[in-house]
């Protein structure tokens, strides 16, 4: 156990990041095909093949997930996805062809460095062939890079966010495993006491609490204004255990408890929340479903922490890490 998501039998995970830009993208390939499920709850996603995965269409399984920084315009990076797992013959076969099915979700980055700069099919594919089942590297990395939270008082005063790892080791082989990309307008606490980790930073320099923000009337509207548009958290839960289309949905849905566990406020207008479930099928444990459902927030939240705890800063963005050491 790593605790990545790659201690999923089954799933890789390839990065390709741009630091000048602020910006970047995440491959993760499941070369033996995963079954999917999806659930959109923010208000402004940005997303690719999400109707695919609903459990009443038919296509059952995904071959890789792409998540990307560039707001709309990374959406093309997952292009790059399906064209190495096409040259790999992995896809869903279609008469004499095969598709590789490669849903995908980006978070908006543009104001972060470059933003003309944005991951486009060639990143996707750099990114799939980087694509392994060592250790996720975490932090500031991939979809991560010009990830930034807690912009209630606009984005000059946000703090650096980025991608998140956590995983469960349930016995018997079984396992459950997160990836998160938080980019979020609310500030992020740490799910096992509350504690604020990342917010918006005050007049001392140091985070507040979103929600305090938004509940008080010393700021004004300005924590409305069309600054703080342009956010989400973003993610993959994934097991190795065999489950069908419809409990995979399920399974995507209870994740965003753990986005309303680590990040508040959750799912505001500014918000495109996604989160989509990967499921390889390696082991047949069907009495293992409720204990699932019960886990995914509580991996989805650490994950989302983690994420916070690991970043660096870029191009003005301080991190959490930064800031304990301007302490110390």
């Amino acid at each position: 156990m790593n605790g990545t998501l790659t201690d999923v039998t089954g799933i890789q995970v390839g990065h390709v990041t741009d630091s000048v830009s602020g910006t970047g993208c995440t491959a993760i390939i499941a070369i033996g095909g995963a079954t999917a499920g999806v659930d959109v709850r923010g208000s402004a996603p940005g997303t690719r093949e999400t109707d695919l995965l609903r459990a009443h269409n038919t296509v059952t399984q995904i071959h890789g997930i792409c998540l990307s920084g560039g707001s709309a315009f990374g959406l093309a990076s997952a292009s790059g996805v399906m064209r190495f797992l096409e040259e790999q013959g992995v896809g869903h076969r279609v008469g004499d062809f095969l598709v590789p099915i490669v849903p995908g979700a980006i978070i908006f980055d543009l104001g972060v460095g470059n933003g003309s700069v944005r991951p486009g099919d060639a990143d996707g594919y750099q990114a799939a062939q980087k694509a392994d089942n060592s250790s996720v590297e975490i932090g500031s990395v991939g979809a991560g890079t010009g990830a930034t939270v807690g912009k209630a008082l606009g984005r000059d005063k946000a703090m650096k966010g980025g991608i998140g790892c956590a995983s469960l080791d349930l016995g018997g082989g079984l396992v459950l495993a997160a990836l998160s990309v938080v980019n979020s307008v609310g500030s992020v606490h740490d799910p096992s006491d509350g504690s604020l980790l990342a917010g918006p930073l005050g007049p001392n320099g140091q985070p507040l609490s979103a929600i305090d923000i938004y509940g008080s009337s010393r700021y004004g509207t300005q924590t409305f204004g069309s600054d703080a548009l342009g956010n989400t958290t973003i993610g993959v839960v994934a097991t190795n255990a065999r489950f069908q289309k419809p409990q995979a949905e399920r399974i995507a849905a209870l994740a965003h408890d753990g986005i309303a566990l680590a990040v508040r406020p959750a799912h505001t207008l500014h918000d495109g929340d996604t989160y989509f479930t990967m499921a390889t099928g390696q082991i047949d444990a069907p009495d293992e479903f409720p204990r699932i459902v019960a886990l995914t927030p509580s991996v989805v939240a650490d994950s989302i922490a983690n994420a916070v705890r690991n970043a660096t800063g870029i191009h003005g963005y301080h991190s959490m890490k930064e800031l304990h050491e301007h302490e110390q």
